[in-house]
């Protein structure tokens, strides 16, 4: 049966060495002589073994010189592990996989994680960029730990936490008539030819319903209705985050008849429970984001 070896025991043998002296030792380590005489006669006991010549306390045996050596390895692996261990548990050290709509991703997150990564330096992040159904379909299938998406249903196998609210307008070349309204109500686009995204079913329930019903066609891809708008193509609408802030040719306008917001929250998985590291996360995005107001 194999001895059990404890840390703080081959701590004191070591101590001993380079103190010179027990009595020595007993001062750096803040405990009476004969208190680490018997912890570290326990040790050659456990072992079967003298460590330190009997007349001689401060000289280490032949056995003693073979396991001081091996006592240091130990006791170098025990700490390290120890200190991993501990930051994983605190959530200092890990990795995190987090996926979010493309707005949140392009918007918020470069210094969200900017700010995150100065407080946790040593985490490793994957950020996934994937449209509001994917997003949800990752977090419950737990190919990532966290998503910040739009939830457009109940769903048993996520937990939803809302964040904050993002206002949907329309988008429009810098050229049409709207491009210098402050406001515009759903009639007045009625008539106009609207392009349809992945956002606009955010109208489906609202009196707006019809124009997506009519609407002209359907695009998908950001990059590509961006490039229709700024092509005069026709109009479409977007939440407020979504909508390409650089651009020199397009024109927000805040719709407000009906008014219509994207809810973004964070998602986890309902029944699986977070690594310290993602709990980091989550506990971080919840005290940067959570009812921001970023969609006024």
């Amino acid at each position: 049966m194999l001895p059990d070896l404890k840390i703080q025991q081959l701590r004191y043998v070591i101590t001993v060495v380079e103190e010179g002296s027990f009595h020595a030792a007993s001062r750096r380590l803040h405990r009476t002589q004969p208190a680490l005489s018997m912890a570290v006669r326990e040790l050659e006991q456990r072992l079967g073994q003298n460590l330190f010549e009997r007349g001689a306390k401060n000289r280490l045996t032949p056995f003693g010189e073979y396991c001081l050596p091996r006592f240091r390895d130990l006791i170098v692996q025990h700490d390290r592990m120890a200190k991993e261990v501990t930051s994983h548990a605190d959530g200092r050290q890990g990795h995190i996989d987090i996926a979010t709509v493309p707005s949140v991703a392009s918007r918020i997150m470069p210094s969200f994680l900017a700010e995150f990564i100065a407080r946790f330096p040593d985490l490793n992040i994957s950020l996934h960029d994937e449209n509001a159904h994917y997003v949800c379909q990752m977090v419950a299938h737990g190919e990532v730990d966290l998503g910040i998406t739009s939830l457009w249903q109940s769903d048993e196998e996520l937990e939803y936490t809302h964040l904050f609210e993002d206002k949907v307008g329309v988008v429009c070349h810098q050229d049409h008539a709207f491009a210098s309204l402050k406001t515009l109500d759903w009639r007045s686009l009625q008539g106009e030819k609207l392009i349809r995204n992945g956002t606009s079913r955010l109208l489906m329930s609202t009196v707006a319903a019809e124009l997506v019903e009519n609407s002209a066609f359907y695009i998908s891809n950001m990059i590509s209705l961006i490039a229709m708008l700024e092509a005069g193509a026709g109009i479409t609408t977007l939440p407020r985050l979504a909508f390409p802030e650089h651009s020199v040719n397009l024109r927000f306008i805040p719709l407000s008849d009906p008014v219509v917001v994207r809810r973004i929250g964070l998602v986890k998985a309902a029944n699986r429970t977070l690594s310290p590291a993602a709990q980091a996360m989550q506990a971080f995005i919840l005290e940067k984001l959570r009812y921001d107001a970023r969609g006024s």
